[in-house]
This record gives structure tokens, C-alpha cells and sequence, in this order.
């Protein structure tokens, strides 16, 4: 859906959100957000529910006034400008199309509306930008899921938007469709070169689309970066767990080895390489992503150089296709995960006693007064 009918652009342009604050009555929904998304680049702000992220593409919007703070696109200051004056348009979730119009007609009606000479031409360009000029005469109610999306973010790109706002447009979408359609979002984002902005509370999906991703909780942005830098190597143990999944196992650091330090983890001597952890003395929290981990039953051994947990015991198995999902409990640690791919050989059973090994360089390390439970039981998908 459009949000007005602003000046259109012929490419994006950079969206910088100045010290940003949104207060409802006592409730502080954005707490001085800043933000910087250049120009032409596929950005998202991913969270779940509650933590500030559809507030701000509101205020980007001009559906949302901020309480403090400046809005810059293309650095021109709008906070203050009306919805229709911006050069942004916003795609929702439920599309929002007129269900009178066909699909040409809902595509050209902003252009049409500003007077554009040649409006159902550039209506036609942006059905064919998204396969589906042979539809252009259907009502929308003629149109599935998957179509209806793509008629809506055709009618907000034919405007040429500075800046492209996305709101859980894919949410309505069912779990194969929504696949193909962030393949083909991604694609569109890069031919026509705008800046898109994508809001949404899925971790896949961001980590699939973006070419940066901002991690928000609570009004503020807890990490931004490269999706895979984000999995890689998160900085907070909210990132660690709401981004995909993490053990984090609290210990206290006993070496300094030059680039890594050793951390004693329930009588486990655990390597971190520096350049991997927040913090390097004193109490530390030792993270590993669950695929990292090798299972190694009792006739096989960790590689010296491996980090190592002994003692270990499944007590759930679960077969996934692809992978087989191990939980296990370790002595003083608690229950970790383990991501197994079905490559065959040995299995692991449950009830059978294991050491848990990986490569340090796959270790990370966090502030140990941060909560471990922080991020793990948000909303994702």
C-alpha cells in the first residue's frame, strides 16, 4: 500500500534515523534509535513482537510522529513532513488492495492520481518486473497469495520510492510460498536498486533477504551487521539465542594464552580466541552454536586441540530430515543442543554417555553478568 504520493526517485537514497524515541503515554516504545542504511542496500530490522520495529517504519513512514529525534532521507530532514510529502512507500502484510480495480488499475492508481502521463505504461513495466502482466486484467480476489503480494509491492515500486518500507509482507504467505517469495524480494531489490526496508519477526527470513540485519529488544538495537557476521559471532546473549540457536555455559576465564583464553566451565577447560569474546577476564559466558558440535560416543576421542565436555548424556533424539537434533545433559552445565546431518555411520542412542567436542574458533565469548536465558523464549520463527 502506498503511503502517499510523495515525489518519486529514480534510486534510493540513504534513511538516517537521528537519536529516535517513541513514547506512548509512560510506555517507551523506541528508545533513541540510530540508524544508518545507505542508499540501495536491502535492510532489516528484525525482533519479536513488542520490541520497537513496526513503531519505527511507522515514523519512517509518517503514520507515527516521533517523540525525539530527526528522520533524514537522502539527507533532507522529514520528521516533520506528512506521509504524502515523503518519498516512501510501505508494503503491508494484508496488501491492501482495492478489490474494484483490476491488477493494472490497483498498480497505476498513484500514478494516475498525480496526473503521470505515461502511468499504465510504467504499470505495465512493474507487472512484467514481477511476472505477472499476463494477471493484469484479474481482480484481485482472482489471485492467490503469493500474486496479491506481488501486485502490492509492484503498485509501491512503479512510484520509484526513495526508500521502500516492507511490513511482515510475507506473514500471510504459507511456508513454501513465502520461500519463493524472499528469493524473488531479493531479486527485485536488486534490479530496480532502491532501499529497501524490511520489518519482520523471522530469523530466516531476515538472514535470507538482508544485506544487513539490525537485532532490536526493547527499543533499542542490540546488534547490527552482516547476517552471517550476526550468527557468527553475536555479541549479546539475546542475539545469540533469538538469531537461531545457542548453549551458553557460564564459566570463569583461567588463562590468557596470548590470542585465546581459557575458560574452566564445570571443571572443562574451554579455548576462546580473543578476537571471538566480549570480555577477556574475570566471568565469561562461552557460546556454541549446536552444529558446530561433534558427538563422539565412548569408542572415540577428542582431537587434542578440540574443546571438549565429557560426561554427557542424551536424553533426546529427534530426526528432522536433514539433520538429527541431540539434547543432552552434561553434569553442572545443564541441557545443550547438538545438530547432527544424517551423513550416516554411528549413531547415537538415547541414554548413551558422549563427549561433546568442536573447534575453539567456533567458541565465542560474552559478558558473563548477561542473562542466558535473554532471547530464547521471544517470538520467532
Amino acid at each position: 500500500m502506498n503511503t502517499g504520493d510523495g515525489p518519486a526517485s529514480d534510486s534510493g537514497a540513504d534513511l538516517v534515523l537521528q537519536s529516535i524515541s517513541k513514547r506512548f503515554g509512560d510506555y517507551l516504545a523506541v528508545d533513541e534509535l540510530d540508524l544508518t542504511i545507505p542508499a540501495g542496500s536491502f535492510f532489516a530490522l528484525l525482533g519479536p513482537s513488542g520490541c520497537g520495529k513496526t513503531t519505527t517504519l511507522r515514523m519512517v513512514a509518517g503514520l507515527e510522529q516521533p517523540t525525539g529525534g530527526r528522520i533524514m532521507i537522502g539527507g533532507k530532514d522529514v520528521t516533520s513532513t506528512k506521509a504524502f510529502q515523503r518519498p516512501v512507500n510501505t508494503v503491508f502484510q494484508n496488501y491492501a488492495l482495492f478489490p474494484h480495480l483490476s491488477v493494472l488499475e490497483n498498480v497505476a492508481f498513484g500514478l494516475k492520481r498525480r496526473k503521470v502521463r505515461d502511468a499504465e505504461a510504467q504499470a505495465k513495466d512493474a507487472l512484467t518486473l514481477v511476472e505477472l502482466s499476463h494477471l493484469s486484467a484479474r481482480r484481485p480476489a482472482q489471485l492467490s497469495g503469493g500474486q496479491q503480494q506481488r501486485v502490492a509491492l509492484a503498485r509501491a515500486i512503479v512510484n520509484r520510492p526513495a526508500v521502500l518500507l516492507l511490513d511482515e509482507p510475507l506473514g500471510a504467505l504459507d511456508m513454501k510460498l513465502r520461500r519463493q517469495m524472499q528469493v524473488e524480494l531479493k531479486n527485485i531489490q536488486a534490479d530496480v536498486g532502491l532501499t529497501f526496508v524490511h520489518v519482520t519477526h523471522d530469523q530466516e527470513e531476515a538472514m535470507t533477504m538482508a544485506d544487513c540485519v539490525a537485532v532490536m529488544n526493547a527499543g533499542k538495537v542490540e546488534q547490527m551487521g552482516a547476517p552471517a557476521e550476526l550468527y557468527e559471532l553475536p555479541k549479546t546473549t539475546f542475539v545469540a539465542n533469538f538469531l537461531g540457536k545457542s548453549n551458553l555455559m557460564p564459566g570463569a576465564v583461567t588463562e590468557d594464552l596470548g590470542s585465546d583464553i581459557a575458560v574452566n566451565v564445570q571443571g572443562n577447560r574451554l579455548v576462546v580466541p580473543k578476537n571471538r569474546t566480549t570480555q577477556q577476564t574475570g566471568e565469561v559466558i562461552v557460546g556454541v552454536r549446536p552444529e558446530k558440535i561433534v558427538v563422539l560416543d565412548s569408542s572415540h576421542e577428542a582431537s587434542p586441540r578440540s574443546n571438549a565436555i565429557t560426561g554427557a548424556k542424551v536424553i533426546d533424539v529427534s530426526f528432522t530430515g536433514v539433520s538429527t537434533e541431540y539434547l543432552v545433559e552434561v553434569p553442572g552445565i545443564g541441557r545443550l543442543g547438538v545438530f547432527r546431518q544424517n551423513l550416516g555411520g554411528a549413531e547415537v542412542r538415547l541414554g548413551d554417555q558422549v563427549t561433546l567436542a568442536w573447534q575453539p574458533e567456533h567458541s565465542f565469548g560474552l559478558d558473563g553478568e548477561q542473562d542466558t536465558s535473554a532471547g530464547a523464549d521471544e517470538e520467532a520463527v
